[in-house]
């Protein structure tokens, strides 16, 4: 009588328990735009049969991966999560059901369950997901000086853990004293050269080759004297936001301009000193004749 009295209170205590479920043993961090595992995994034996496996948000309780009748249900996710949450397939067999999730939003952070139901008992785990939040922009350390006429490069270039299509709107303005121009935006996953101030319109860019590195330096063409300045580049991802600025100063003219200056000085001065000498061998001297000579001179 004892013995079968055992067999049952060990069955009961096995139900009640139910499985053992294992987790991380604290919070999970990792940065924005990078891929994270959230474990998730059993030390016993499962059979495959009517194995079911649920990973979902405990706050909204979103479903964001699903195992069923032997096979991943990728169409049962929520949108958000379709094409970044994945299992391990091959592990599943050995108790792993850990969710591989890639291209981290900062909309991803929160607390995840991962149930797991094998025939007529179940288990869960709880794994809280943070992410790194940093969004680093970095530009240039000096101030930059130009000559007139001549094409500039500003740089502004995101940090390698966000990836361009989770970056939201990156904006290039000058900051005068009482207002902020806009010189170029980027929004949506591409550039809005219409949105830039008349001032700069088709004169930026950004490098449109370097955009997938995180690279969104300004190229400003044809300087002018009133671009000196300082200019800001901000960027916004996941939520967060940061910024660089850049300093355009001592604006002047370049050796050709200088040259072209100095030429066109002596053409002139050339010019004065040929019609002097005209008039001084002209019989008509005189104030008046003098007024109209030079008037009709460079008229001609």
């Amino acid at each position: 009588m004892h013995l079968p009295n055992c067999v049952l209170m060990s069955v009961l205590l096995m139900i009640s328990h139910g499985l053992l479920v294992h987790g991380p043993f604290g919070p999970l961090v990792a940065p924005l735009g990078s891929s994270v595992v959230l474990p998730c995994y059993v030390d016993e034996f499962l059979p495959m049969k009517d194995l079911e496996v649920e990973w979902r948000r405990t706050d909204s309780e979103t479903l964001v991966h699903l195992y069923q009748d032997g096979k991943s249900r990728p169409e049962a996710q929520q949108q958000d999560y379709h094409d970044r949450a994945h299992f391990f397939t091959d592990q599943i067999q050995h108790g792993n059901f850990s969710l591989h999730l890639d291209n981290l939003r900062a909309e991803d952070e929160g607390r995840y369950t991962c149930t797991v139901y094998s025939q007529q008992d179940s288990g869960k785990t709880v794994i809280t997901l943070k992410s790194a939040d940093r969004l680093l922009v970095s530009g240039s350390d000096e101030p930059i000086s130009v000559f007139v006429g001549e094409d500039i490069t500003l740089n502004c270039s995101v940090d390698s853990h966000i990836t361009p299509e989770h970056i939201e709107e990156v904006s290039w303005k000058k900051t005068d004293e009482d207002e902020d121009i806009l010189v170029l935006l980027y929004q949506n996953n591409e550039t809005l050269p219409d949105s830039s101030d008349e001032r700069y319109r088709d004169r930026v860019e950004f490098f449109t080759d370097e955009i997938p590195k995180g690279n969104f330096s300004l190229r400003l063409k044809n300087v002018r004297t009133e671009d000196k300045g300082v200019y800001l580049c901000e960027v916004f991802a996941g939520g967060l936001s940061a910024n660089a600025t850049a300093v355009l100063e001592q604006l002047g003219f370049s050796v050709s301009h200088i040259m072209v200056l100095i030429l066109c000085i002596s053409a002139s001065g050339s010019a004065l000193l040929l019609c002097c000498l005209i008039y001084c061998r002209s019989p008509y001297k005189g104030t008046n004749n003098l007024f109209f000579f030079f008037f009709f001179f460079f008229e001609d």
